[in-house]
């Protein structure tokens, strides 16, 4: 498979863009042989991609694929680890070192057996990603057409993979958390209860004869292997499901082990959990001087709790209907676009759309998330509003989840990196949560920045945002690492959040699904803004910080330390083009 490369449609001149790696270079080589392996592995990622929508299949959930992906894996990266550094270039040798972190990543995720026992309705299991991602692709040619409808066969193979898996976790003592096993169950009868509505069936067809056979697949393997799914999750599962008093991996066979790796994979750090749990805590602390300060504006007190009740109960802040909201995330989105060119020397040329959360995902889903666009360019960004129970959803956090998840936030990093045509194909979709997530948190507070919140509670959002991801650090590892209940993590948000409860629960079942992926927002962004006030302070007046986002976005997503090491070696050079 040769993967396309992705069109710029833009100036690719700025100056502290990477030189272009040699091609044919065997760093180069195991880069483009580490996507291989990726792509080999999950099939959907290079169809949503747009470099190979004939790519055919789903994933081999089976152990022994497992296997074989995690000794190709392993191989490889001794291969890349053979190679002497002092042999390469520059941007070379940081290919190398994301080759490695990238394949320690996938191979510490198939270490961790996550698709053994998350059974949830949050897109980490398998039957909610299905759902997700296939509606995204792209059919347009006769490839590609026969590529989905193959897809759309293998889902009875593939969910019965998922099964095979869920029974051994539960023959090997790590179970599911029965609540979350009852939600999964719950998606999964909205989804069966209208097939008109079917997800599977929003792709545009590209002719007749398509969208015949789809309906006739969806009507006669898929649905009946979905229902087969759910049944087997309430026969079989369910009943071994741990109760919400033990919901954290540490209470799993090699809990506290898989928990320290997810930790590393999601942060890219070594910092323990115990380090983690004080950072937010003392985040937390001192986030209530913001909160005085913004609070006595807006509410005429500084009073924390009174702040935060009324954040919670003005009626005044909460959305009249799924439009009003809709409409509020376009308007940010489109005062961040007018004012980015002043802030950045790049900026994508691919759109951003908004839309709200497909409604069979939307109970259990995140308030909004990001699909980035396509590298052919069919695919626009889209950034997915949660509209479910909009009337108890508050408007203040709207405009800095906004700005996180597409403008300036992920929109920016991931389609930035797809322009990207100098550097492998691996350094544009390479997957560093605590680099990308932290990003996107520090695009909030950018955006204040900017002078993109339309008032002091906007403002107010932007400090909750703050909260709960300190607050991330500390229920996160206090679920994982520290034995909490779930109750013991809601009311712990519930006191030191302004957040709404249907929002604190969610967030709660989503950070047991996902082990250590919460943890990533607030390491990320501290270490980003720890970068730029280093290179701030040594090049003072010569300090340029349009130059240093670019900077910052145009290497790709990147390991903490190598972005750290880039940036320092950006400043001994005085912050100079090369």
């Amino acid at each position: 498979m040769s993967p396309s490369t992705p069109a710029t449609g833009q100036d690719r001149s700025r100056s502290e863009k990477p030189g272009p790696e040699a091609a044919g270079s065997p760093i180069s080589a195991l880069a483009d042989e580490l996507v291989g392996l990726m792509f080999a592995a999950d099939p959907i990622w290079p169809a949503l991609l747009g470099t190979d929508r004939a790519a055919e299949g789903l994933a081999d959930l089976g152990a022994e694929a497992g296997r074989r992906q995690r000794a190709a894996l392993t191989g490889l990266a001794d291969r890349a680890r053979a190679v002497d550094p002092e042999t390469l270039d520059p941007p070379e040798r940081v290919t190398r070192r994301v080759i490695l972190a990238q394949a320690r990543a996938h191979v510490e995720g198939i270490d961790s057996r996550l698709t053994d026992f998350a059974v949830t309705d949050l897109f980490v299991s398998p039957a909610v990603a299905l759902l997700m991602m296939l509606p995204m692709i792209t059919v347009t040619e006769p490839d590609e057409a026969d590529a989905h409808l193959g897809r759309l066969a293998a889902i009875p193979v593939h969910l019965e993979q998922a099964l095979e898996r869920h029974r051994a976790g539960i023959a090997d003592g790590l179970l599911p958390v029965a609540h979350l096993v009852r939600a999964a169950i719950a998606h999964l009868d909205r989804y069966l209860a209208d097939p008109d509505a079917d997800p599977l069936l929003r792709q545009e067809a590209p002719d007749e004869e398509f969208e015949s056979e789809r309906r006739g697949l969806l009507a006669t393997r898929v649905r009946p292997a979905f229902a087969a799914y759910r049944d087997a999750l309430e026969t079989e599962v369910l009943p071994h499901g741990r109760p919400a008093e033990r919901p954290g991996i540490g209470w799993l066979p090699g809990g506290a082990e898989i928990y320290a790796s997810l930790a590393r994979v999601h942060t890219t750090t070594d910092r323990t959990p115990a380090e983690l749990h004080r950072t937010g805590l003392d985040i937390i602390e001192r986030l209530g001087t913001e909160y005085a300060e913004i609070g006595r504006r807006v509410f005429g007190t500084g009073e924390q709790a009174e702040v935060f009740r009324r954040m919670r109960t003005d009626p005044e802040l909460r959305w009249r209907d799924a439009e009003e909201l809709l409409g509020a995330a376009r308007a940010a989105i489109g005062r961040a676009q007018d004012a980015a060119p002043v802030w950045f020397g790049a900026v994508p040329p691919q759109p951003c759309v908004v839309e709200a959360v497909p409604a069979a995902e939307a109970p259990g889903g995140p308030p909004a998330y990001y699909m980035p666009p396509s590298a052919d360019g069919a695919q626009p960004g889209v950034y997915f509003a949660n509209t479910h129970e909009v009337t108890e959803r508050f408007r203040h956090a709207a405009e800095a989840v906004a700005f996180h998840e597409a403008v300036p936030g992920h929109h920016f990093q991931l389609s930035l990196a797809l322009e990207l045509a100098e550097l492998p194909l691996l350094r544009r979709i390479s997957e560093f949560t605590a680099y990308s997530e932290g990003w996107g948190l520090y695009a909030e507070r950018l955006a204040d920045e900017m002078g993109l919140y339309s008032g002091d509670v906007a403002r107010l959002g932007m400090l909750a945002l703050d909260s709960m991801r300190a607050g991330r650090l500390v229920v996160d590892t206090g679920l994982h690492a520290h034995g909490w209940s779930r109750q013991q993590a809601v009311d712990f948000l519930l006191a030191h959040t302004p957040m709404p409860p249907v929002e604190i629960e969610s967030e709660v079942d989503r950070y047991i699904a996902w082990p250590g992926q919460a943890l990533a927002y607030m390491v990320g962004r501290l270490e980003i803004e720890r970068i730029r006030a280093r290179a701030a302070a040594a090049l003072g007046e010569r300090f340029d910080l349009r130059a240093f986002h670019d900077l910052v976005l145009g290497g790709g997503a990147l390991p903490l330390s190598v972005l750290d090491d880039i940036v320092t070696e950006w400043v001994r050079k005085g912050g100079a083009s090369d």
